[in-house]
């Protein structure tokens, strides 16, 4: 199969098996949905789902967060992973944005990453789920499932995966297949344990098709003994 063939049957059996995909972050507006991408570097959507609804009620506003103090934000988010490096990045965050963008996400990549605690990833998330944008945030998720099924090749970074899946997804795809690459790699193409019994692309996959060719072999050498 080409890449190009590739690329368009994984799409088409996504848009079959997931036409609807979503981030399972929960948020009510652009600055809510930014704080929870900040909080879920190295750390579960759900544990930070767990932790927003309080820091939300107790700094409702971009302001609020910003006057707030270093203790009161670890106090409560002290549970997610690196939540001293996490508290400055959201108050830097807050401060930024009230100082320079009178409270308001910035809406294009450069003036999202001058804000801290702001990288590639979430800037691109935020890109994509809020302001529409034809953009492809690379996580861990993003980053390990293309390599399997064969849609990047080698990427040695998550920009070099971005650049690539830019490259051949139509760009109105892009935001669903961001989140259908990630869903995916959480709970079928698992980093330890990948349930390729149970997917949809086994058929088409690279590193499913490797692990059939290598029990094939495996077979064939124990019949030989």
């Amino acid at each position: 199969m080409t890449r190009k063939a590739l690329y368009e049957e994984t799409l088409r059996r996504f848009g079959e098996n997931m036409p609807s995909p979503q981030t399972e972050l929960v948020y009510s507006n652009p600055y809510q949905l930014l704080v929870a991408v900040i909080l879920s570097a190295q750390c579960t959507d759900k544990r930070v789902n767990t932790i927003t609804p309080a820091l939300f009620s107790a700094f409702p506003t971009p302001s609020d967060l910003a006057a707030a103090t270093e203790e009161r934000v670890f106090e409560l988010i002290r549970s997610c992973s690196y939540p001293n490096n996490k508290t400055r990045s959201l108050l830097g965050m807050a401060r930024k944005l009230c100082e320079e963008f009178d409270g308001n996400v910035p809406d294009n990549m450069d003036e999202l990453l001058s804000l801290p605690g702001v990288g590639r990833k979430t800037a691109n998330v935020i890109l994509s789920v809020i302001f529409g944008q034809a953009a492809m945030a690379v996580d861990t998720h993003v980053f390990r499932v293309a390599e399997r099924i064969g849609l990047t090749r080698a990427s040695r970074t998550p920009a070099a995966t971005e650049k690539t899946l830019v490259a051949n997804i139509p760009e109105e795809l892009l935001g669903k297949a961001h989140h259908w690459l990630i869903l995916h790699g959480r709970y079928v193409c698992k980093a330890r344990k990948p349930g390729c019994g149970e997917c949809f692309l086994a058929d088409i996959c690279r590193y499913n098709g490797r692990l059939k060719a290598r029990e094939a072999r495996a077979a064939e050498k124990g019949d030989k003994q």
